[in-house]
């Protein structure tokens, strides 16, 4: 394929895409999706936001998102934007052009995903978006970029045994690196604990610059996380990565279910960020992380919104998010 860029996220964006719930773990539908709404209006205050969702949702998802977020009618499966639609790419004259990887719902966790698999075809065919079938499976969430040609991707997920069984490391490195214009991938070793993903890059550590990382941090020994956060740090240090700590909310709960809470699973917007908060027991961690961005971007409009609705969903804003290049 001709060459290509993956531009960072925090390069201007012609637009956000999300995918209105339609299946939703948690049982509660009704206030994830009135979740998801409140995330996408307060993104539109920033940039567009088109809004997909199936044809017989897609009333119910105009009535809740307001007249600022478009709605696409198009099938789907599931709700997490990131994992399932395409990866927007340039081409080196500057042109927009999308990766299509294979969709397998994390590993086959969520039984039928065939409407996720075909988004990013039918968006494409849509408008006319140049697409690349990629020989591999993987989500947009487990893939990191500083846009100058290094990603940042966990062992933990995207060498599972659930994805990509028949490859070895080496072919999805040169899979990674052929279809996404990579002149180094950076392999952390782990996710967050419990993450059913099974270690997402963005819900631990995130690229804030070119050579400048942002990993989510904790100093309780007891927690699985603080090994997990220590050995990612290492591995980034060894490619003379700079490190930027945020501390990670208190443990929260569903049930007996931890959740998998991080403030890296933030998204840049348009002269702007939408970090996730998530109230109660974790409200002065919240205040923290939010004073934490806003003293990390100072020229960037930094917003909370509460998505604890969506984290029992298994993801946050990043996850369900997926930007497209200016």
């Amino acid at each position: 394929m001709s060459a290509v860029v993956f531009p960072a996220e925090w390069e201007p964006h012609r637009a956000m895409l999300m995918e209105f719930p339609v299946f939703w773990k948690s049982g509660d539908i009704a206030a994830a999706r009135r979740s998801y709404a409140e995330v996408a209006r307060t993104i539109a205050c920033f940039e567009p936001v088109t809004m997909i969702a199936t044809p017989e949702n897609a009333d119910l998802a105009r009535e809740l998102c307001g007249e600022t977020v478009e709605v696409l009618p198009l099938p789907h499966d599931d709700a997490w934007a990131r994992d399932n639609c395409p990866t927007f790419v340039k081409t080196s004259g500057g042109a927009l052009a999308a990766i299509n990887w294979h969709f397998n719902a994390w590993g086959g966790k969520y039984p039928t995903w065939e409407l996720d698999n075909a988004v990013p075809q039918r968006l494409c065919d849509l408008w006319g978006i140049p697409r690349t079938d990629a020989p591999i499976v993987l989500e947009g969430g487990s893939i990191h970029t500083n846009g100058a040609g290094t990603l940042l991707t966990t062992s933990e997920c995207l060498l599972n045994p659930n994805r990509n069984p028949a490859h070895t490391p080496s072919e999805i490195e040169r899979v990674l690196r052929e279809h996404l214009g990579l002149e180094r991938v950076i392999w952390l070793p782990f996710g967050v604990d419990g993450d059913e993903t099974d270690g997402h890059v963005d819900n631990i550590c995130c690229f804030i610059g070119e050579n400048t990382a942002l990993i989510q941090w904790t100093d309780d020994t007891r927690d699985p996380n603080h090994a997990r956060c220590r050995a990612d740090a290492a591995v980034l240090a060894s490619h003379g990565v700079a490190i930027e700590k945020i501390t990670a909310p208190p443990a929260i709960y569903s049930g007996d279910e931890r959740l998998t809470a991080s403030y890296v699973n933030f998204v840049f917007t348009n002269g702007g960020l939408v970090i996730p908060a998530f109230g109660g027991i974790a409200a002065e961690a919240d205040a923290a992380a939010l004073a934490k961005m806003r003293a990390l971007f100072p020229n960037r409009e930094v917003v909370a919104v509460n998505t604890l609705e969506i984290l029992k969903g298994g993801g946050n804003i990043h996850c369900v998010t997926q930007q497209i290049p200016a």
